[in-house]
């Protein structure tokens, strides 16, 4: 097809963004955050509407919508259970991401993906950088690993987003999980020999959709990969105290969590069937030299996240 955008002017009002994913994390942050970004306007797609595990959809779904930017926040995160699903999280985390990336590199619309601190296996001692060399430990980090490099090979108009430790006041994750522990145990032991960079996942989806203009404009030309993490550097059990420390002036003197001991302890205290990195830890400074700014610190992040979860009654 002509031009861009199935032919639409890049000076258009308003853009339409497609996004996978409706019901995860990261999609459900870039719609709550859309509210801020009157001129984008936001298809979300979940798996009834779009079954990732068949490719002819992702295609279908995608010439149906014609939008001006595709975001794929969808993924296969079940990082022991891929260990026996593999051929699953194959589909969802490269299949249905190449079929994503050759549809919009065909119809000349950028194409935004998130991926993982999982495609490297730790061993580094210092913050990874988009051109350290991806290993992988398991299947989950493999096929990530594999939907980044499909990406790469079939449209040359991408943005991918490695990310970690994704936290936020929606679905599962870590921040609830342990608000929850700590409210009903009198201790909970948490791994301290793994290291990351917790990170909001409205802290992604607000730097999504604020450079989205720009990744929209003619002149734009640094697609890439990059690194997108916040900026502080922890353990999970490091992360875990401060989750209790901020949840305590959130919450108040009536929140049973502040009693809790944090106890760290080692991984082999809670072996899973799929290995982790023991660091991995990812330098943003690329994305920082070319988009001018940096996620927020954990501080405000967090804290920005319990108050979402007081503020909806949900202390877990």
């Amino acid at each position: 097809m002509p031009g861009s955008a199935w032919g639409r002017l890049r000076g258009i009002l308003m853009i339409k963004v497609l996004v996978f994913g409706k019901n995860g994390q990261l999609a459900r942050c870039l719609e709550q955050g859309a509210y801020d970004y009157p001129n984008l306007k936001l298809r979300l797609v979940d798996r009834a509407e779009c079954d990732l595990e068949h490719p002819e959809d992702v295609a279908k779904m995608i010439h149906t919508e014609q939008p001006d930017i595709v975001i794929n926040a969808a993924a296969y995160t079940a990082v022991d259970l891929a260990e026996s699903e593999a051929e699953r999280a194959q589909k969802v985390n490269a299949t249905a991401v190449q079929v994503m990336a050759v549809v919009t590199g065909e119809c000349s619309i950028p194409f935004v993906h998130f991926s993982t601190d999982y495609v490297f296996d730790g061993a580094n001692q210092t913050p990874y950088s988009e051109t350290d060399l991806v290993t992988p430990l398991g299947v989950y980090g493999s096929t990530k690993s594999a939907g980044e490099k499909a990406v790469r090979e079939v449209t040359p108009r991408y943005l991918i987003f490695r990310t970690s430790w994704v936290y936020s006041s929606f679905g599962k994750n870590f921040v609830k999980t342990m608000l929850r522990l700590m409210d009903e145990k009198p201790e909970v032991k948490v791994v301290d020999d793994q290291t990351g960079c917790p990170t909001s996942a409205a802290d992604l989806a607000h730097t999504v959709l604020k450079i989205i203009p720009d990744v929209m404009g003619d002149g734009f030309d640094d697609f890439g990969t990059y690194h997108l993490v916040g900026k502080d550097v922890m353990t999970w059990c490091e992360f875990a105290r401060q989750i209790q420390a901020a949840a305590s002036k959130v919450f108040g003197a009536n929140w049973r969590g502040q009693n809790c001991k944090v106890t760290s302890v080692t991984s082999e205290a809670f072996p899973t069937v799929a290995k982790r990195p023991a660091y991995s830890v990812m330098s943003t400074d690329r994305f920082t030299k070319t988009f001018g700014f940096e996620l927020p610190s954990i501080d405000e992040s967090l804290m920005a996240v319990l108050s979402d979860l007081k503020e909806g009654g949900d202390y877990a």
